[in-house]
């Protein structure tokens, strides 16, 4: 499978910009909006719920509850399928 244009774009900015990229003021929130959001979208996950699914059915949710033992984690993303969590980075 060729690298995706949207993927190519993001590695070609990354390069030319890398400098800022790895400077501490730059924000997680960045991060994910300007590089991992469309990575994921690239890959085919439907980030932003275009598709319209009820909560339960949403491909990713951001900032999730999850329990794993007595602990609660919060990952950044997770992602479903047909309303199963499959990961979670």
């Amino acid at each position: 499978m060729p690298l995706p244009d949207a993927i190519r774009d993001r590695i070609e900015l990354f390069a030319r910009n890398e400098e800022q990229y790895r400077d501490p003021s730059y924000k997680e929130a960045q991060l994910r909006q300007e590089f991992l959001d469309p990575l994921f979208a690239a890959l085919g996950w439907d980030m932003d719920n275009r598709a319209g699914h009820a909560e339960p059915y949403k491909d990713v949710v951001h900032e999730d509850a999850i329990k794993i033992g007595s602990e609660s984690k919060a990952p950044d993303y997770s992602f479903r399928i047909g309303g199963t969590r499959k990961f979670w980075p």
